[in-house]
């Protein structure tokens, strides 16, 4: 990870979609786009970021690292960075890509909602001679292939993160043992890879995960199924959650139900609310993907893309393990 810049450009920055509204203040709609081109006037090529649920702190991270690396390199590109409100509006998703391709961006560096929904929007992209990167959540392989279409995906190993995670917490559990799980979308190829890690964990260790229900990524869902969950299998020892935001509505959930600190909670992401949550010892582990960093490498990339290089294989980006240990809290 390249050590940051002190020196800060003149913002050059176009936010669209709900740009960063309700993460941390109002940001004003931009005004309509330039005519449709690859590059601005001053030639930098313009490449779009087209993110997830901005509303989740996660990927407002992602696009807060996005924001600082063109404030930290103005003379390579211009930034146009949007999301959608919540997980599940695949619709907009789809929107805000076709939107990009009207405008004639260079790039579209993408964190697509759906591994599947999203495949025939990049592929719209592509064929408008657009760079398409995919960055946190891979894109289908089987869609991909059906529709010709090859794709460049930059991003950490799920199953290998959620795996660390499990395994941390299996260490204080015994065989024979029962836990819940709160998956992602089930058509997210992370949620699966997630789902699939905590499975291997909890394999090895002799545990049995007696329920398992999406909650759709979303914090409101996963507190009302994981207290449903609590109520209907009241010897659960954990809660596996597959990201950072249903770990925070299943621990309101085990708070509700007078269980804190017998039911542990994990989740995936790193986001500084579980990290409190880690250090006050209230949720045992996360996992760290670097979440300022994503969208970094897949600009980088679609600019090395935009300059005519091939297309690398499959970039894997780092995972770590969060617990309070490594948070110096105990």
């Amino acid at each position: 990870m390249s050590a940051a810049r002190s020196h800060i450009a003149p913002w050059p920055i176009v936010l669209l979609g709900i740009a960063l509204a309700g993460c941390g203040g109002d940001v004003p709609e931009a005004a309509p786009g330039p005519a449709p081109s690859s590059k601005t006037s001053t030639g930098k090529p313009r490449i779009a970021l087209v993110m997830k649920s901005l509303a989740n702190e996660f990927f407002k991270t992602m696009a807060d690292g996005a924001v600082k690396h063109q404030r930290e390199h103005p003379d390579a590109y211009e930034l146009i960075v949007n999301g959608i409100k919540d997980e599940r509006d695949l619709s907009r998703q789809v929107a805000l890509v076709d939107e990009m391709i009207a405008q004639g961006v260079g790039a579209i560096v993408i964190a697509p909602a759906d591994s599947k929904a999203l495949v025939s929007a990049c592929k719209r992209a592509k064929d408008a001679g657009i760079v398409v990167v995919n960055v946190d959540n891979k894109l289908d392989d089987r869609v991909l292939a059906d529709q010709g279409l090859a794709v460049p995906f930059v991003g950490p190993d799920n199953r290998a993160g959620a795996r660390k995670a499990a395994d941390y917490l299996a260490k204080r559990l015994k065989p024979g043992d029962q836990v819940g799980m709160l998956e992602g979308i089930r058509t997210a190829f992370n949620g699966q890879q997630r789902q699939l890690g905590f499975q291997d964990a909890m394999k090895a260790a002799g545990v049995t995960i007696v329920d398992s229900q999406t909650a759709q990524w979303e914090m409101d869902q996963a507190n009302r199924i994981a207290s449903t969950i609590l109520g209907e299998h009241p010897q659960i020892k954990a809660l596996l959650c597959c990201n950072d935001s249903m770990a925070l509505g299943a621990l309101a959930a085990v708070k509700s139900a007078g269980r804190s600190g017998e039911v542990l909670i994990i989740g995936y992401d790193g986001i500084s609310a579980i990290r409190s949550a880690i250090q006050q010892g209230s949720v045992l582990a996360t996992i760290e993907q670097h979440a300022d960093q994503l969208a970094v490498y897949g600009i980088e990339l679609a600019l090395k893309l935009l300059k005519g290089e091939s297309p690398p294989a499959d970039t894997t980006t780092p995972v770590d393990l969060i617990t309070a240990e490594s948070l110096g809290s105990k």
